[in-house]
């Protein structure tokens, strides 16, 4: 298992379009991919539960990526957030 916080940068936070993007990232692994934001903890290959936790603009993040590929993962989705998912 690792763990790595991020800091969210998107304007908007995690709303639908990088929701998206991020599941769309984290589908990729086999490995199991969540965040904690607060008390909540989300399944980052659902969109329904990254737009739950409410996740908005300069909110820190702790990932946890557990499995085969887990190291890979969560590099990848780190980028990912610190680049901004597209926005």
């Amino acid at each position: 298992m690792v763990k790595q916080k991020v800091v969210v940068k998107n304007l908007t936070g995690l709303h639908l379009r990088p929701a998206g993007l991020l599941c769309k990232e984290a589908i990729n692994f086999k490995c199991s991919i969540h965040f904690q934001f607060h008390d909540t903890y989300a399944n980052a290959k659902s969109v329904l539960s990254v737009l739950s936790a409410c996740v908005k603009c300069g909110d820190e993040v702790e990932f946890t990526c557990e499995g085969e590929d887990e190291e890979e993962a969560l590099k990848t989705i780190i980028a990912a957030i610190e680049n901004g998912l597209g926005e």
